[in-house]
C-alpha cells in the first residue's frame, strides 16, 4: 500500500496534538481536515477498513467556533478541539444518523445528544462522525460477524485485513489504531471495548493517558482519573494471576501473558499466581445462559424504549425490527439471520420472574462470590489476563470464532476493565493484558496499566497486511 497521508497521525498523543495547537502549527480545522484527508484514503480507499460510517456534516461550523474559544482563551478543558469518533449507537442531536448499523433506522436523526454525547460537546472535543459496529451491537444473531453491519458493511482489522477487528466496537478501535482519529467512544457489553456494562460507554485510545483523559470528559471530571498515571503505579500492587478457563485457549496468548507477568514482576508488582475466580465455570455454563436470559430480557424492554422516543416514523418496538429485517432480508440478512432478536420476543417484561431470578443469579456469581470474592480472599488490588486470542479470519456466512477472554465477570458485574497492548502473535496480531478490580477502581487500574504500558511500550500501529504469511 501507498503511504497514507499524514503518518504521524497513526502514532499521535492527544499530548503531541494539543502541543500543535498551542504552537499554531494547527488550528482545530485543519486538524480535523489532516483527520479526514487520512479517513478517505484509508477508510474509503485503499485498505477499505469501514470503520466510519458517516461523517459529521457540521464539522467545519464547530471547528469554527472552536477556534474562536480558543483564540478568546477560553479552552474548555485538556481535550479541547480533539478530534473524536462515536460509535452508532450512539445518539447525537444533530444531522447524523443514529442507527446501530440497522437500516430500520436511517430514517432519521435522533432527537437530541445521549447524556456523553453533551458532555464530550461540552469538554470541547469535535465530533468528527460515527463509527461501524457489529449491527445491533452483535445482539442479533449467535452466528454474526464481528464489525458487519447492514449500513457500514464489514470492518477490516487495520493490522491484517483479512482478520477479524473483533468486538461490537470494531469501527471504533479500528480508527484509532489506524490513525484515522485520536480518541473514540465504544459500549462495551462484553468484550467490546477491550477487543451495568450492558450497555456501558468506555473510551478507545493509543495511550492509557488519553484514555484517561476521554474517561473523564465522558464523566464529566476532566482530569480525575489523571493523578494515579505513574511509572511506579504497580510497586506493592497485590495481582492475582488468572489461569483456566481465562488462558490455555491460545499458545500464542499464553506466550505474551507469560511475558507480560514478567514485566509485571519487573515493576514491582506481587502477583499471586494462580488465583481463580471461583464461579468461572457456573457463569460460563449451558453457554452463558444466566448470563444471555438477562440481555435478552434487557434488550427488548430497553429497544422499545428507546424507539418509543424516537422520530420520523420508523420502528416502535422489537417485533417491527424483526418485520423489517424480513421485509429487508437481501440488504440486512445476507450471511446471518436474527435468532436472538426473535428469542428476545419471546421473552416478557422485567418483571418476570425468570428474569428477576436471573439477574440476582448473574450479580451473585460475578460480584459477590465472584470477583469480590476472589479479590477479598486474597488480599489483590486487581485481577490480570490475557485480553483476547489472535484475531480470527473473517468469516461471514459461519460467524466469529472466538475461543476465549476474560471479559465475562466484569461485563455481567458492571465493573471495571482495562487493556493494554501486550505484544503480537506472528509479528503482527496485537495482544493484549487486562486488568480488572472492584466498583470505583477505574484510577487505580488506568495507573496500573500506564506503569505497564510505559516499561513495554508494546503498541505497534498498523502496517495493513492483506493477510498473514504462514509458514
Amino acid at each position: 500500500m501507498a503511504e497514507a497521508p499524514h503518518p504521524e497521525l497513526a502514532e499521535a498523543s492527544v499530548a503531541d496534538l494539543k502541543g500543535r495547537l498551542t504552537s499554531g502549527d494547527l488550528s482545530v480545522r485543519r486538524l480535523a481536515e489532516l483527520h479526514l484527508e487520512r479517513i478517505e484514503a484509508i477508510d474509503s480507499r485503499g485498505p477499505n477498513l469501514h470503520s466510519v460510517i458517516e461523517l459529521n456534516p457540521d464539522w467545519e461550523a464547530i471547528a469554527a467556533g472552536l477556534d474562536d474559544e480558543r483564540r478568546a482563551g477560553r479552552e474548555r478543558g485538556p481535550l479541547h478541539g480533539i478530534p473524536v469518533l462515536l460509535k452508532d449507537n450512539i445518539d447525537t442531536g444533530d444531522r447524523m444518523l443514529t442507527t446501530a448499523g440497522s437500516l430500520a433506522l436511517a430514517g432519521a436523526p435522533a432527537m437530541r445528544d445521549a447524556g456523553l454525547a453533551a458532555a464530550i460537546r461540552q469538554a470541547g472535543l469535535l465530533i468528527l462522525g460515527k463509527t461501524n459496529l457489529s449491527e445491533w451491537a452483535n445482539f442479533r444473531s449467535s452466528r454474526s460477524s464481528s464489525g458487519w453491519s447492514a449500513r457500514g458493511r464489514q470492518c477490516r482489522n487495520p493490522h491484517v485485513l483479512d482478520r477479524s477487528p473483533c468486538g461490537s466496537s470494531s469501527g471504533s478501535a479500528v480508527a484509532v489504531a489506524a490513525g484515522l482519529a485520536p480518541l473514540a467512544v465504544g459500549t462495551e457489553t462484553d468484550g467490546s471495548i477491550i477487543s451495568r456494562s450492558q450497555d456501558s460507554p468506555g473510551p478507545h485510545a493509543r495511550t492509557v493517558r488519553d484514555a484517561a483523559l476521554l474517561l473523564g470528559a465522558l464523566t464529566g471530571r476532566p482530569e480525575a482519573f489523571l493523578a494515579g498515571l505513574d511509572e511506579g503505579a504497580l510497586r506493592g500492587r497485590r495481582l492475582g494471576v488468572l489461569r483456566k478457563p481465562y488462558s490455555a485457549y491460545s499458545e500464542h496468548t499464553d506466550r505474551v501473558y507469560e511475558e507480560s507477568l514478567a514485566a509485571l514482576r519487573d515493576l514491582g508488582a506481587v502477583l499471586v499466581d494462580p488465583v481463580e475466580i471461583a464461579t468461572a465455570e457456573a457463569m460460563q455454563a449451558d453457554k452463558s445462559r444466566i448470563e444471555k436470559t438477562v440481555f435478552l430480557y434487557e434488550f427488548k424492554s430497553g429497544i422499545a424504549a428507546y424507539l418509543a422516543g424516537r422520530e420520523g416514523g420508523g420502528p416502535r418496538t422489537l417485533a417491527d425490527l424483526i418485520r423489517f429485517n424480513q421485509e429487508h432480508a437481501a440488504e440486512e440478512m445476507p450471511y446471518f439471520q436474527q435468532e436472538l432478536f426473535e428469542e428476545a420476543q419471546e421473552k416478557g417484561g422485567l418483571q418476570e420472574r425468570e428474569y428477576l431470578d436471573a439477574l440476582a443469579e448473574a450479580q451473585r456469581l460475578s460480584r459477590a462470590e465472584g470477583i469480590d470474592a476472589t479479590l477479598e480472599s486474597h488480599s489483590l488490588d486487581a485481577l490480570v489476563a490475557p485480553s483476547r486470542p489472535p484475531a480470527w479470519v473473517i468469516d461471514p456466512v459461519n460467524g466469529d470464532r472466538n475461543i476465549g477472554g476474560c471479559t465475562q465477570p466484569s461485563a455481567m458485574a458492571g465493573y471495571p476493565i482495562v487493556t493494554v497492548p501486550a505484544g503480537r502473535a506472528f509479528d503482527a496480531l496485537p495482544l493484549g493484558l487486562a486488568f480488572f478490580a472492584g466498583p470505583g477502581s477505574e484510577a487505580a487500574l488506568l495507573g496500573m496499566a500506564f506503569a505497564f504500558e510505559q516499561l513495554t511500550k508494546a503498541r505497534r500501529a498498523p502496517r495493513f497486511l492483506s493477510t498473514l504469511d504462514l509458514p
